[in-house]
């Protein structure tokens, strides 16, 4: 069989409601490395964070983080680095905000928040990444891969008007649920980075097999050959992607039971 590369989201896809990896997910994954096959894991997550699930699967794995404005190698070294502008960012900082929205920065090798939000760091538990609470008029301007705004859809809605309205196309702006708004530098995203680690790997595009949940993975799934997305997912995902696949839940670990199908795994238990 051709070595396939299998890429996937991990919140709302991979991981399970408790935003763990299950236990049939980590059979399964393993498995298919033992067969030849490639894994990336491609998420919004901080590369910090991403990497305890790569650590947990203990087999070669790429990773594309933040949205795609980093992607390291198995080994941990970073492949690509794709930051916003400084005066843009400056101006993403001091963008006024409603009340209840908190503004997050992901840079290279840390995660600044403006104000204490417990809420933000309970997707994060499974992994012990947290942030450091910074001011935002002390918040740098370089070397930030993904400026995050978290807060109700109706403010998060406000606040993507008036930055395409600025930035006229110049920033990426998506979703990575209904209550993260998250911008990087123009052009990135999870599709433009896995179309360049599939170039660097050597692997064609049809021979990849994606999966994801929500408006951020869209350009990912159209880039590959066999995508998929959940039965969870946002629900504007079927109308982005006529060709895709849609699969069971992510509490019930769809996809390690799509991948047992797909490769002729035998059944779990």
């Amino acid at each position: 069989m051709t070595p396939r590369l299998i890429v996937s989201d991990l919140d709302g896809t991979l991981l399970g409601s408790d935003h763990r990896l299950h236990a049939d997910t980590i059979e399964v994954l393993r498995t298919l490395v033992s067969h030849g096959h490639h894994l990336v894991l491609a998420s919004g997550r901080h590369y910090a964070d991403m990497r305890v699930f790569r650590d947990e699967l203990d087999v070669p794995i790429h990773l594309i983080s933040s949205n795609g404005a980093y992607t390291h190698d198995p080994a941990d070294k970073l492949l690509d680095a794709n930051h916003i502008d400084p005066r843009q960012a400056a101006a993403l900082i001091q963008l006024p905000r409603p009340e209840g929205v908190r503004l997050s920065l992901y840079m290279d090798d840390a995660w600044y928040i403006d104000a204490e939000s417990p809420r933000h760091l309970e997707m994060h538990a499974a992994t012990g990444f947290v942030y450091q609470v910074v001011p935002p008029e002390q918040m740098p301007t370089e070397g930030i891969g993904k400026i995050l705004y978290g807060g109700h859809p109706d403010a998060l809605f406000k606040i993507e008007t008036a930055i395409r309205e600025s930035s006229d196309g110049s920033l990426h702006v998506t979703y990575s649920t209904s209550d993260s708004l998250e911008i990087m530098a123009g052009g990135v995203n999870k599709g433009v980075a896995l179309a360049a680690l599939l170039k660097r790997i050597s692997i064609a595009p049809e021979h990849c097999l994606a999966f994801g949940d929500n408006l951020n993975d869209v350009e990912m799934l159209s880039l590959v050959g066999e995508p998929h997305f959940m039965l969870n997912s946002h629900p504007d995902m079927a109308g982005h992607l006529s060709a895709a696949r849609q699969i069971g839940h992510h509490g019930e670990a769809a996809v390690a039971v799509l991948l047992r199908e797909r490769f002729g795994l035998p059944a779990n238990g």
